[in-house]
């Protein structure tokens, strides 16, 4: 009898990883169980020894953005998780998700309305992606592109206020969506994310 893989738990710091993490899954071929966090990094790096105990147990994929916090993935992945537990896999997009976004430019350039050419060769290499693609949807030709992602005149915010809700759109949609097979050859992060997941496959077998 075929052993059927069980759903990967998954850890975030908010929706729009969620819907990245969920992608990745059913692009490896791995369904995607509860989803837990979305209340930013710091509570989820604060509960991150709970989710490990519980990945003795079970498959677990937790995805963060590396930010700021270190230099490169390595050092940050074993200062917050020295000892990662049989079932964790715990990954970095570095610097943010955006990069990941980034990374197939061609349909990106498609949806926001700008050049291909205009998007950064190597969204790994940028020190504030989020700001990047900020940017990027500010030359868009499409008005509910600029109205939706960038912020107000006068706002705080980093973003606008359809930001989320649009690269949930762009990442899921049925047609001309983020391609995560393109992506993984201009992202070195997203690509060991995917290979790592890839190893989830022999879950359970032994």
């Amino acid at each position: 009898m075929e052993l059927v893989l069980p759903p990967i738990n998954v850890l975030v710091e908010g929706v729009t990883d969620e819907v990245m993490v969920r992608r990745l899954l059913q692009y490896v071929g791995l369904s995607c169980g509860t989803v837990y966090g979305k209340e930013g990094k710091g509570a989820l790096l604060k509960r991150l020894p709970n989710y490990n105990r519980a990945a003795r147990f079970a498959p677990w994929l937790v995805v963060v953005d590396l930010d700021r916090d270190a230099e490169c993935a390595p050092p940050f992945l074993r200062s917050a998780l020295p000892d990662p537990a049989i079932g964790m896999r715990f990954r970095v997009a570095v610097r943010a998700v955006e990069a990941w976004i980034m990374a197939d430019a061609e349909q990106l350039a498609t949806f926001l309305g700008i050049r291909a050419a205009d998007i950064p060769s190597n969204p790994d290499a940028e020190p504030d992606p989020k700001n990047t693609l900020v940017n990027l949807a500010r030359r868009s030709r499409k008005r509910v592109i600029r109205d939706d992602m960038v912020p107000r005149e006068g706002s705080r915010g980093r973003v606008g206020p359809g930001y989320a809700g649009r690269l949930i759109e762009f990442v899921m949609a049925a047609q001309q969506s983020w391609r995560p097979e393109v992506a993984v050859q201009r992202s070195d992060s997203l690509y060991r994310c995917v290979e790592v997941l890839e190893t989830l496959r022999t879950w359970g077998r032994g």
